[in-house]
Protein backbone atom coordinates (compact mmCIF):
# COMPACT_ATOMS: atom_id res chain seq x y z
CA UNK A 1 0.00 0.00 0.00
CA UNK A 2 2.92 2.52 0.90
CA UNK A 3 3.54 2.61 -3.32
CA UNK A 4 -0.28 3.29 -4.07
CA UNK A 5 -1.30 5.70 -1.43
CA UNK A 6 1.10 8.46 -2.54
CA UNK A 7 -1.04 8.10 -6.02
CA UNK A 8 -4.15 8.26 -4.49
CA UNK A 9 -4.58 11.83 -4.16
CA UNK A 10 -3.02 13.24 -7.22
CA UNK A 11 -6.41 14.78 -8.60
CA UNK A 12 -6.73 16.69 -5.54
CA UNK A 13 -2.85 17.56 -5.84
CA UNK A 14 -3.63 18.32 -9.30
CA UNK A 15 -5.95 21.33 -8.57
CA UNK A 16 -4.03 22.71 -6.33
CA UNK A 17 -1.17 22.87 -8.60
CA UNK A 18 -3.03 24.70 -11.06
CA UNK A 19 -4.68 27.14 -8.42
CA UNK A 20 -1.04 28.14 -6.75
CA UNK A 21 2.14 26.81 -9.12
CA UNK A 22 4.18 23.78 -8.58
CA UNK A 23 6.72 25.77 -5.96
CA UNK A 24 4.22 26.25 -3.05
CA UNK A 25 2.49 22.82 -3.50
CA UNK A 26 6.17 21.12 -3.49
CA UNK A 27 6.52 23.03 -0.12
CA UNK A 28 3.07 22.27 1.45
CA UNK A 29 3.74 18.39 0.64
CA UNK A 30 7.30 18.92 2.16
CA UNK A 31 5.53 20.32 5.26
CA UNK A 32 3.41 17.79 5.33
CA UNK A 33 5.65 15.00 4.83
CA UNK A 34 7.95 16.41 7.55
CA UNK A 35 5.15 17.09 10.05
CA UNK A 36 3.82 13.95 9.75
CA UNK A 37 7.08 12.32 10.74
CA UNK A 38 7.55 14.77 13.68
CA UNK A 39 3.52 13.87 14.57
CA UNK A 40 4.30 10.05 14.64
CA UNK A 41 6.76 10.41 17.37
CA UNK A 42 3.67 11.59 20.29
CA UNK A 43 1.79 8.27 18.23
CA UNK A 44 -0.51 6.31 21.14
CA UNK A 45 -2.33 3.84 19.00
CA UNK A 46 -2.30 2.01 15.48
CA UNK A 47 -5.07 4.71 14.00
CA UNK A 48 -3.15 7.63 15.18
CA UNK A 49 -0.36 5.93 13.08
CA UNK A 50 -2.67 5.65 10.19
CA UNK A 51 -3.48 9.31 10.09
CA UNK A 52 0.27 10.50 10.77
CA UNK A 53 2.00 8.70 8.74
CA UNK A 54 -0.36 6.93 6.59
CA UNK A 55 -2.41 10.07 5.02
CA UNK A 56 -0.23 13.15 5.98
CA UNK A 57 2.88 11.55 4.20
CA UNK A 58 0.35 10.03 1.49
CA UNK A 59 -0.64 13.22 0.40
CA UNK A 60 2.74 15.07 0.93
CA UNK A 61 4.51 12.67 -1.05
CA UNK A 62 1.69 13.30 -3.75
CA UNK A 63 2.38 17.07 -3.55
CA UNK A 64 5.77 16.63 -4.47
CA UNK A 65 5.50 14.17 -6.83
CA UNK A 66 2.95 15.85 -8.85
CA UNK A 67 4.74 19.51 -8.57
CA UNK A 68 8.24 17.55 -9.35
CA UNK A 69 6.70 15.68 -12.64
CA UNK A 70 4.90 18.87 -13.89
CA UNK A 71 8.27 21.18 -13.36
CA UNK A 72 10.36 18.70 -14.89
CA UNK A 73 8.66 18.28 -18.46
CA UNK A 74 8.13 22.01 -18.64
CA UNK A 75 12.17 22.85 -17.90
CA UNK A 76 13.31 19.70 -19.26
CA UNK A 77 11.95 19.43 -22.73
CA UNK A 78 14.56 18.40 -25.37
CA UNK A 79 16.01 15.84 -23.07
CA UNK A 80 12.75 14.75 -20.85
CA UNK A 81 13.11 11.11 -20.96
CA UNK A 82 16.74 11.09 -19.40
CA UNK A 83 16.28 14.08 -17.04
CA UNK A 84 12.81 12.58 -15.73
CA UNK A 85 15.26 8.96 -15.30
CA UNK A 86 17.88 11.20 -13.21
CA UNK A 87 14.88 13.18 -10.71
CA UNK A 88 13.28 9.33 -10.14
CA UNK A 89 16.36 6.68 -10.76
CA UNK A 90 17.20 6.96 -6.72
CA UNK A 91 14.10 4.95 -6.00
CA UNK A 92 16.26 2.11 -6.94
CA UNK A 93 17.74 2.34 -4.38
CA UNK A 94 15.30 2.33 -1.49
CA UNK A 95 16.35 -1.08 -0.32
CA UNK A 96 19.49 0.88 1.67
CA UNK A 97 16.14 2.40 3.53
CA UNK A 98 15.56 -0.64 6.09
CA UNK A 99 18.84 -1.50 7.44
CA UNK A 100 19.70 2.20 8.07
CA UNK A 101 16.55 2.32 9.94
CA UNK A 102 16.83 -0.44 12.22
CA UNK A 103 20.26 1.16 12.65
CA UNK A 104 18.56 3.72 13.88
CA UNK A 105 15.87 2.03 16.12
CA UNK A 106 18.86 0.36 17.83
CA UNK A 107 20.64 3.54 19.05
CA UNK A 108 17.65 5.99 19.21
CA UNK A 109 14.49 3.62 19.69
CA UNK A 110 11.60 4.44 17.12
CA UNK A 111 10.32 7.93 18.76
CA UNK A 112 14.08 9.00 18.02
CA UNK A 113 14.16 7.41 14.71
CA UNK A 114 10.50 9.34 13.35
CA UNK A 115 12.53 12.59 14.48
CA UNK A 116 15.53 12.13 12.82
CA UNK A 117 12.93 11.27 9.38
CA UNK A 118 11.18 14.21 10.22
CA UNK A 119 14.18 16.62 10.31
CA UNK A 120 15.47 15.33 7.02
CA UNK A 121 12.01 15.64 5.23
CA UNK A 122 12.37 19.19 6.37
CA UNK A 123 14.88 19.76 4.03
CA UNK A 124 12.31 18.88 1.29
CA UNK A 125 11.27 22.37 2.12
CA UNK A 126 14.07 24.84 1.01
CA UNK A 127 14.68 22.19 -1.77
CA UNK A 128 11.11 22.75 -3.02
CA UNK A 129 11.93 26.56 -3.27
CA UNK A 130 14.06 26.00 -6.07
CA UNK A 131 11.45 25.26 -8.37
CA UNK A 132 11.24 28.47 -9.78
CA UNK A 133 8.06 28.77 -12.08
CA UNK A 134 7.88 29.91 -15.61
CA UNK A 135 7.22 33.36 -16.79
CA UNK A 136 5.82 35.00 -19.79
CA UNK A 137 4.93 37.73 -18.08
CA UNK A 138 7.40 41.53 -18.68
CA UNK A 139 8.33 44.25 -15.63
CA UNK A 140 5.36 46.92 -16.02
CA UNK A 141 7.70 50.15 -16.12
CA UNK A 142 9.91 48.59 -19.08
CA UNK A 143 6.72 46.99 -21.22
CA UNK A 144 5.88 49.79 -22.88
CA UNK A 145 9.50 51.02 -24.00
CA UNK A 146 10.35 47.49 -24.62
CA UNK A 147 7.10 47.60 -27.20
CA UNK A 148 8.54 50.51 -29.17
CA UNK A 149 11.82 49.07 -29.21
CA UNK A 150 10.10 45.98 -30.67
CA UNK A 151 8.56 47.68 -33.17
CA UNK A 152 11.31 49.76 -34.30
CA UNK A 153 13.34 46.97 -34.36
CA UNK A 154 10.79 44.80 -36.83
CA UNK A 155 10.88 48.06 -39.18
CA UNK A 156 14.57 48.06 -39.63
CA UNK A 157 15.40 44.36 -39.75
CA UNK A 158 13.94 42.97 -43.08
CA UNK A 159 14.20 38.91 -41.42
CA UNK A 160 11.69 39.79 -38.68
CA UNK A 161 8.50 38.14 -39.70
CA UNK A 162 5.61 38.48 -36.90
CA UNK A 163 7.97 38.52 -34.10
CA UNK A 164 10.08 35.74 -35.67
CA UNK A 165 13.83 37.01 -36.17
CA UNK A 166 17.05 35.68 -37.80
CA UNK A 167 17.76 33.68 -34.87
CA UNK A 168 14.02 32.14 -34.06
CA UNK A 169 13.06 31.28 -36.77
CA UNK A 170 8.92 31.19 -37.60
CA UNK A 171 9.22 27.54 -38.25
CA UNK A 172 11.15 26.96 -34.84
CA UNK A 173 8.64 29.07 -32.67
CA UNK A 174 5.60 27.07 -34.61
CA UNK A 175 7.79 23.76 -33.36
CA UNK A 176 8.60 24.98 -29.64
CA UNK A 177 4.45 26.10 -29.31
CA UNK A 178 3.61 22.38 -30.81
CA UNK A 179 5.37 20.61 -28.51
CA UNK A 180 3.63 22.02 -25.36
CA UNK A 181 0.54 20.99 -27.14
CA UNK A 182 -0.81 17.24 -27.52
CA UNK A 183 -0.30 15.62 -30.42
CA UNK A 184 -2.78 16.36 -32.48
CA UNK A 185 -2.89 20.13 -31.81
CA UNK A 186 0.92 20.20 -32.17
CA UNK A 187 0.53 18.47 -35.90
CA UNK A 188 -2.22 21.16 -36.69
CA UNK A 189 0.02 23.94 -35.99
CA UNK A 190 3.06 22.11 -37.25
CA UNK A 191 1.11 22.17 -40.52
CA UNK A 192 -1.50 25.19 -40.58
CA UNK A 193 1.66 27.56 -42.87
CA UNK A 194 0.69 25.40 -45.91
CA UNK A 195 -2.94 24.37 -45.10
CA UNK A 196 -6.72 26.18 -45.02
CA UNK A 197 -9.34 26.35 -42.70
CA UNK A 198 -8.88 25.88 -38.64
CA UNK A 199 -5.26 24.90 -38.97
CA UNK A 200 -4.29 28.38 -40.17
CA UNK A 201 -5.93 30.24 -37.27
CA UNK A 202 -3.93 28.20 -34.74
CA UNK A 203 -0.79 29.03 -35.94
CA UNK A 204 -1.49 32.99 -36.70
CA UNK A 205 -2.62 32.87 -33.26
CA UNK A 206 0.45 31.70 -31.79
CA UNK A 207 2.76 34.03 -33.90
CA UNK A 208 0.63 36.89 -32.63
CA UNK A 209 1.21 35.85 -29.09
CA UNK A 210 4.94 35.40 -29.75
CA UNK A 211 7.35 38.76 -28.53
CA UNK A 212 8.31 41.30 -31.20
CA UNK A 213 11.79 41.25 -30.43
CA UNK A 214 14.77 38.87 -29.75
CA UNK A 215 15.57 41.91 -26.69
CA UNK A 216 11.76 41.08 -25.30
CA UNK A 217 11.98 37.47 -25.40
CA UNK A 218 15.41 37.70 -23.35
CA UNK A 219 13.78 39.82 -20.78
CA UNK A 220 10.63 37.51 -20.50
CA UNK A 221 13.07 34.89 -19.64
CA UNK A 222 14.86 36.70 -16.65
CA UNK A 223 11.61 37.43 -15.33
CA UNK A 224 10.32 35.19 -13.06
CA UNK A 225 6.88 36.86 -12.42
CA UNK A 226 3.66 34.66 -13.15
CA UNK A 227 0.92 35.61 -14.98
CA UNK A 228 -2.57 36.42 -12.98
CA UNK A 229 -4.97 34.16 -14.07
CA UNK A 230 -7.07 35.13 -16.77
CA UNK A 231 -10.97 35.17 -16.97
CA UNK A 232 -10.79 32.28 -18.79
CA UNK A 233 -8.63 30.24 -15.97
CA UNK A 234 -11.20 31.65 -13.62
CA UNK A 235 -13.90 30.45 -15.56
CA UNK A 236 -12.19 26.37 -15.90
CA UNK A 237 -14.35 23.90 -13.26
CA UNK A 238 -12.33 23.33 -10.30
CA UNK A 239 -11.80 19.85 -11.09
CA UNK A 240 -11.21 19.48 -14.68
CA UNK A 241 -12.87 16.12 -15.74
CA UNK A 242 -11.98 16.45 -19.67
CA UNK A 243 -9.17 13.47 -19.25
CA UNK A 244 -11.80 11.04 -18.97
CA UNK A 245 -13.52 12.08 -21.84
CA UNK A 246 -10.03 11.85 -24.21
CA UNK A 247 -9.62 8.45 -26.00
CA UNK A 248 -5.40 9.21 -25.51
CA UNK A 249 -5.77 9.41 -22.20
CA UNK A 250 -7.71 6.35 -22.05
CA UNK A 251 -4.80 4.22 -24.04
CA UNK A 252 -2.70 5.67 -21.50
CA UNK A 253 -4.42 5.07 -18.36
CA UNK A 254 -5.05 1.18 -18.88
CA UNK A 255 -1.39 0.29 -19.83
CA UNK A 256 -0.63 2.34 -16.38
CA UNK A 257 -3.11 0.99 -14.50
CA UNK A 258 -2.30 -2.90 -15.59
CA UNK A 259 1.74 -2.01 -14.95
CA UNK A 260 1.31 -0.66 -11.46
CA UNK A 261 -1.15 -4.02 -10.95
CA UNK A 262 2.02 -5.67 -11.92
CA UNK A 263 4.98 -3.78 -10.71
CA UNK A 264 5.42 -4.04 -6.70
CA UNK A 265 4.30 -7.79 -6.73
CA UNK A 266 7.84 -9.16 -8.32
CA UNK A 267 9.24 -6.74 -5.08
CA UNK A 268 6.82 -8.49 -2.32
CA UNK A 269 7.18 -12.24 -3.24
CA UNK A 270 10.55 -12.67 -5.10
CA UNK A 271 12.76 -12.99 -0.97
CA UNK A 272 9.48 -15.11 0.03
CA UNK A 273 9.91 -17.01 -3.01
CA UNK A 274 13.62 -17.74 -2.86
CA UNK A 275 12.89 -18.51 1.43
CA UNK A 276 10.59 -21.50 0.37
CA UNK A 277 13.46 -22.61 -2.04
CA UNK A 278 15.49 -23.11 0.71
CA UNK A 279 17.64 -20.08 0.15
CA UNK A 280 18.93 -18.14 3.24
CA UNK A 281 17.21 -15.00 4.25
CA UNK A 282 20.62 -13.03 4.10
CA UNK A 283 20.96 -14.86 0.06
CA UNK A 284 17.27 -13.78 -0.58
CA UNK A 285 18.53 -10.22 0.75
CA UNK A 286 21.01 -10.07 -2.26
CA UNK A 287 18.36 -10.76 -4.94
CA UNK A 288 16.34 -7.48 -3.81
CA UNK A 289 19.97 -5.14 -3.32
CA UNK A 290 21.09 -6.44 -6.78
CA UNK A 291 17.64 -5.73 -8.53
CA UNK A 292 17.42 -2.42 -6.95
CA UNK A 293 20.98 -1.26 -8.04
CA UNK A 294 19.93 -2.63 -11.79
CA UNK A 295 16.79 -0.92 -11.76
CA UNK A 296 18.26 2.61 -11.40
CA UNK A 297 20.95 1.88 -13.88
CA UNK A 298 18.39 0.70 -16.51
CA UNK A 299 16.32 3.75 -15.59
CA UNK A 300 19.43 5.90 -16.52
CA UNK A 301 19.95 4.30 -19.76
CA UNK A 302 16.46 3.63 -21.14
CA UNK A 303 16.16 7.36 -20.48
CA UNK A 304 19.49 8.27 -22.53
CA UNK A 305 18.21 5.91 -25.48
CA UNK A 306 14.70 7.45 -25.52
CA UNK A 307 16.20 11.32 -26.26
CA UNK A 308 17.98 9.85 -29.50
CA UNK A 309 14.50 9.92 -30.94
CA UNK A 310 15.24 6.69 -33.46
CA UNK A 311 11.73 5.81 -32.52
CA UNK A 312 8.65 7.15 -30.58
CA UNK A 313 9.19 6.88 -27.15
CA UNK A 314 5.82 4.60 -26.68
CA UNK A 315 7.67 2.06 -28.85
CA UNK A 316 10.60 1.81 -26.05
CA UNK A 317 7.48 1.57 -23.45
CA UNK A 318 5.69 -1.39 -24.69
CA UNK A 319 9.30 -3.25 -25.57
CA UNK A 320 10.14 -3.20 -21.80
CA UNK A 321 6.72 -4.03 -20.67
CA UNK A 322 6.24 -7.10 -22.94
CA UNK A 323 9.57 -8.06 -21.97
CA UNK A 324 9.50 -7.66 -18.43
CA UNK A 325 5.91 -9.57 -18.80
CA UNK A 326 8.08 -12.20 -20.46
CA UNK A 327 10.81 -12.46 -17.71
CA UNK A 328 7.48 -12.59 -14.88
CA UNK A 329 5.90 -15.70 -16.99
CA UNK A 330 9.50 -17.58 -16.71
CA UNK A 331 9.76 -17.02 -12.99
CA UNK A 332 8.78 -20.01 -11.89
CA UNK A 333 11.24 -21.89 -13.94
CA UNK A 334 14.21 -19.95 -11.70
CA UNK A 335 14.52 -22.49 -8.68
CA UNK A 336 18.23 -22.60 -7.84
CA UNK A 337 20.00 -18.85 -6.13
CA UNK A 338 21.94 -17.76 -9.97
CA UNK A 339 18.60 -18.34 -11.75
CA UNK A 340 16.83 -16.10 -9.34
CA UNK A 341 19.36 -13.31 -9.72
CA UNK A 342 19.28 -13.54 -13.62
CA UNK A 343 15.59 -13.40 -13.32
CA UNK A 344 16.06 -10.36 -10.89
CA UNK A 345 18.27 -8.61 -13.15
CA UNK A 346 16.45 -8.68 -16.03
CA UNK A 347 13.29 -7.73 -14.23
CA UNK A 348 14.62 -4.84 -13.20
CA UNK A 349 16.41 -3.98 -16.23
CA UNK A 350 13.32 -4.20 -18.11
CA UNK A 351 10.98 -2.34 -15.03
CA UNK A 352 13.34 0.62 -14.86
CA UNK A 353 12.86 0.62 -18.65
CA UNK A 354 9.46 1.32 -18.65
CA UNK A 355 8.92 3.15 -15.09
CA UNK A 356 11.50 5.99 -16.37
CA UNK A 357 9.51 6.66 -19.68
CA UNK A 358 6.00 7.05 -17.94
CA UNK A 359 6.07 10.92 -17.61
CA UNK A 360 7.78 11.27 -21.20
CA UNK A 361 5.48 9.25 -22.93
CA UNK A 362 2.17 11.26 -21.15
CA UNK A 363 3.72 14.51 -21.94
CA UNK A 364 3.96 13.17 -26.24
CA UNK A 365 0.79 11.84 -25.94
CA UNK A 366 -1.28 15.17 -24.35
CA UNK A 367 1.32 17.72 -24.06
CA UNK A 368 1.96 20.23 -20.82
CA UNK A 369 -1.32 22.57 -21.16
CA UNK A 370 -3.51 20.25 -19.04
CA UNK A 371 -0.71 17.56 -17.76
CA UNK A 372 -1.32 18.43 -14.14
CA UNK A 373 -5.23 16.75 -15.00
CA UNK A 374 -3.83 14.09 -16.87
CA UNK A 375 -1.13 12.90 -14.41
CA UNK A 376 -3.49 13.45 -11.55
CA UNK A 377 -6.28 11.11 -13.24
CA UNK A 378 -3.84 8.74 -14.24
CA UNK A 379 -2.00 8.50 -11.27
CA UNK A 380 -5.13 7.99 -9.39
CA UNK A 381 -6.09 5.37 -11.15
CA UNK A 382 -2.45 3.42 -10.71
CA UNK A 383 -2.75 4.10 -6.93
CA UNK A 384 -5.52 1.77 -7.08
CA UNK A 385 -4.12 -0.95 -9.13
CA UNK A 386 -0.71 -0.65 -6.74
CA UNK A 387 -2.83 -1.10 -3.53
CA UNK A 388 -4.88 -3.79 -4.45
CA UNK A 389 -2.35 -5.54 -6.69
CA UNK A 390 -0.02 -7.25 -4.02
CA UNK A 391 -2.80 -8.65 -1.95
CA UNK A 392 -4.74 -9.78 -4.87
CA UNK A 393 -1.09 -11.98 -5.28
CA UNK A 394 -1.33 -12.56 -1.56
CA UNK A 395 -4.72 -14.02 -2.07
CA UNK A 396 -3.30 -16.22 -5.29
CA UNK A 397 -0.50 -17.54 -2.73
CA UNK A 398 -2.88 -18.51 0.29
CA UNK A 399 -5.81 -20.12 -2.39
CA UNK A 400 -2.79 -22.22 -4.30
CA UNK A 401 -0.08 -22.07 -1.63
CA UNK A 402 2.24 -21.90 -3.87
CA UNK A 403 4.29 -18.47 -4.99
CA UNK A 404 4.25 -19.22 -8.83
CA UNK A 405 0.40 -17.98 -9.19
CA UNK A 406 1.66 -14.49 -7.92
CA UNK A 407 4.45 -14.21 -10.73
CA UNK A 408 2.13 -15.71 -13.58
CA UNK A 409 -0.27 -12.82 -12.09
CA UNK A 410 2.16 -10.01 -12.36
CA UNK A 411 3.42 -11.08 -16.07
CA UNK A 412 -0.34 -11.58 -17.20
CA UNK A 413 -0.49 -7.68 -16.30
CA UNK A 414 2.54 -6.90 -17.84
CA UNK A 415 1.68 -8.54 -21.05
CA UNK A 416 -2.08 -6.93 -20.70
CA UNK A 417 -0.74 -3.37 -20.44
CA UNK A 418 0.84 -2.22 -23.43
CA UNK A 419 -1.73 -3.90 -25.76
CA UNK A 420 -3.80 -0.36 -25.69
CA UNK A 421 -1.13 1.73 -27.37
CA UNK A 422 -2.13 -0.23 -30.49
CA UNK A 423 -5.24 2.09 -30.66
CA UNK A 424 -2.81 5.45 -30.06
CA UNK A 425 -2.75 6.29 -33.81
CA UNK A 426 -6.76 6.09 -34.14
CA UNK A 427 -7.08 7.71 -30.72
CA UNK A 428 -5.48 10.56 -32.43
CA UNK A 429 -7.06 10.71 -35.40
CA UNK A 430 -10.45 10.57 -33.49
CA UNK A 431 -9.23 13.63 -32.18
CA UNK A 432 -7.95 15.68 -34.57
CA UNK A 433 -10.98 14.67 -36.52
CA UNK A 434 -13.21 16.61 -33.22
CA UNK A 435 -11.09 19.42 -33.39
CA UNK A 436 -11.48 20.01 -36.95
CA UNK A 437 -15.13 19.86 -36.55
CA UNK A 438 -15.71 21.75 -33.33
CA UNK A 439 -12.98 24.60 -35.03
CA UNK A 440 -15.02 24.30 -38.60
CA UNK A 441 -18.40 26.02 -37.91
CA UNK A 442 -16.38 28.71 -36.10
CA UNK A 443 -15.15 30.00 -39.00
CA UNK A 444 -17.73 29.72 -41.09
Amino acid sequence: MGGGVPLLPAPLVAVVCRRLGERPTSVIGAGLVGGGCLLSTQATSVPFLCVSMGLLLGLGFSCLYQAAAVMTAKRCRTRLAFSNAVARCGMGLTFLIAPFTQLLIDVYGWQGTLLIFGGIMLNLVPSSMLLRPLSTQLPQHHSAKKQEGGSVMAKKDGETIDGCSGESTCGEIELHRAQDLPTTEGVMMLHGRGASGPVNTLVLEGLENTPSSPEIASKAKRSYKSLPPSKKANSEPLLDLSPLKDPVFCVFTWSFLFSHLAYFVPTFHLVARARTLGISSMDASYLVSVAGITETVSQLLSGWIADQNWTKKYHYHMAYLVLAGVTNLLCPLATTFPLLMTYAVAFAVFCGGFMALVLPVLVDLVGVQKLHSYLGFAAFFAGIAAIGGPPLAGWLYDYTQTYVCSFLFAGACALISPISFFFEPLAQKWKLKKANLSSGPALG
